[in-house]
């Protein structure tokens, strides 16, 4: 009889990728199972600079690097005819201050095949259909395209299938989002930008001049490709128009700087649509698995944590695996539940600071000098929410709140 494999992955993508990468440093058999083929489309493509230093932990920035992906150093942010921006490498933190954004079905492909080659068997057009598990390990059933089905036993099992939220839905663990409902409206674009302030270093991120919870994002992309999108709340969105281009058209044509650099666009991916995004789990752990990444928690995408999270979480449940099939006792929810939560808490409160407008104002109220404010913020921004010495990610919704009331009395 063959030996139980040590780890078996639901899903190919940044976290699954990134965790089969660490659990092969640390000499572990694991086997990833994809339910669809790579290279394939997927949103947010505009990374944190956090997200360089856990890739570069798990062995994969070499080949992202090789990538020719294009270099980001920040974020913008228009409202009318305000801008603002935010250099990562002001933060507070200390870590990587740049990143990159990225054509996602290169990235998760080049991640994917990254950890093959480390030794994880990378296994595509599989869909895993029934779960079970307990303290001694984990059975999936798994069905391929062509109906054949097949059992695979582990000794854990980690759930990174994004928003597929495989174990979730599986074991009904799914809870509602306390987030109001909202969705997006993305394409891709032949961008044409020719004018020459605009700067591709940094994901442009514009707010409707009438509605402040409207917001759009421009991530430049390389190759003169630019990924657009606006989110809202449905009933805004749908009332743009009859289609998902009359609506991108009809949003973007309130946007002033927005508007005016694309001028020259031409199509390059057809639109999009997504809705229903946020979510939340009662448990990321169980008896032998974990949940990682957007199958655990995704927030929103106006702060772009959705691939940091993700990472995160990879590198802080693959440490805990090891050591459990080591034979140590490890603390599931003090070293993986509470420690995720720090960051994802602080990217919490920024979203709903975000939508309140007191984010809004802190950023287009804030120094232009790089004091003790503006680099707490950066830090945060820049993807490094674990920061504990960060007194944002101390007590998130208080330190934001009194940082707006403070740069609002400034400005009287």
């Amino acid at each position: 009889m063959s030996e139980k494999l040590d780890v078996v992955i639901i899903g190919a993508g940044p976290s699954g990728a990134a965790a089969a990468a660490f659990l092969r440093k640390k000499g572990r058999s694991v086997e990833v199972i994809e339910k669809t083929h790579f290279p394939r489309f997927s949103i947010g493509e505009s990374l944190l600079a956090q997200s360089v230093a856990i890739l570069e932990d798990a062995g994969l920035m070499p080949a992202v690097e090789a990538g020719g992906f294009q270099y980001k150093d920040g974020a913008a942010f228009q409202y009318k005819d305000d801008y603002k921006d935010i250099y990562f490498p002001d933060k507070s933190a200390e870590g990587p201050g740049t990143t990159i954004q990225v054509m996602r079905s290169k990235f998760d492909k080049i991640l994917a095949d990254g950890a093959a080659e480390m030794g994880a068997k990378v296994v595509y057009g599989e869909e895993v259909i029934a779960f079970e598990s307990d303290d001694d390990g984990v059975k999936l059933t798994v069905r391929n395209e062509d109906g054949a089905v097949r059992t695979i036993e582990a000794r854990f099992c980690l759930d990174g299938s994004g928003f597929g939220r495989t174990l979730s839905k599986l074991l009904d663990i799914e809870v509602p989002s306390n987030f109001p409902p909202r969705q997006g409206v993305f394409c891709q674009v032949k961008d044409n930008i020719d004018d020459p302030t605009f700067d591709r270093n940094k994901i442009l991120v514009s707010i409707h001049p009438e509605h402040r919870h409207v917001w759009y994002w421009l991530i430049p992309l390389a190759d003169g490709i630019s990924s657009m999108g606006v989110v809202g709340s449905p009933e805004i969105i749908k009332a743009a128009g009859e289609t998902e281009q009359e609506r991108l058209d009809t949003l973007v044509g309130a946007t002033t700087r927005m508007k005016e650099v694309l001028k020259n666009k031409q199509p390059y991916r057809e639109p999009g649509t997504i809705h229903g995004y946020a979510c939340s789990v009662k448990s990321l752990y169980g008896p032998s698995y974990a949940l990682l990444g957007n199958a655990a928690e995704f927030l929103d995408p106006v702060f772009s944590s959705g691939v940091t999270i993700a990472l995160k979480s990879a590198q802080l449940a693959t440490g805990l695996i090891d050591r459990q099939l080591n034979g140590e006792t490890v603390d599931w929810q003090k070293d993986f539940s509470d420690e995720l939560y720090v960051g994802i808490d602080t990217f919490r409160a920024c979203v709903s600071t975000w939508y309140d407008e007191s984010l809004q104002r802190i950023i287009f109220n804030k120094p232009a000098e790089a004091n003790d404010i503006v680099r707490h913020l950066t830090s945060v921004l820049a993807g490094y929410a674990w920061d504990r010495s960060n007194p944002i990610v101390q007590q998130p919704d208080r330190y934001l709140k009194t940082v707006d009331r403070y740069l609002t009395t400034m400005q009287v």
